[in-house]
């Protein structure tokens, strides 16, 4: 279970780097070579769900969850905004929808 926890997390991560690099050359003026990583960071991204042992289906319903959690802290760590108590609230409920999930699965 711990390992494919760290695995949702490395994917979330390469998700949301591949997405948040084109926003920074769009909306922010940064360098059109921002794609190049951002390309494989996506690339990245789409070769960790093939790394997943279950159903592809229950992995990404299951995924969604760590994805919000992730997205939430890089919200703070990266752009700078603390999240809210509502916001740690969300993640508390995507984590248990989560682990609900994946423990569904293992019966």
């Amino acid at each position: 279970m711990l390992r494919t926890l760290l695995l949702f997390i490395l994917t979330a991560l390469a998700e949301i780097t591949g997405c948040w690099l084109p926003y920074l050359w769009l909306r922010q003026a940064g360098s059109a070579w921002l794609l190049v990583p951002a390309a494989f960071s996506l690339a990245l991204f789409a070769w960790l769900l093939t790394l997943h042992p279950a159903a592809s289906g229950r992995i990404y319903a299951a995924y969604g969850g760590v994805y919000i959690s992730v997205a939430l802290l890089w919200l703070w760590l990266a752009d700078g905004v603390r999240p809210q108590w509502t916001d740690w609230i969300g993640i508390a409920l995507c984590l248990s929808g989560m682990t609900i999930i994946m423990w569904g699965a293992r019966s």
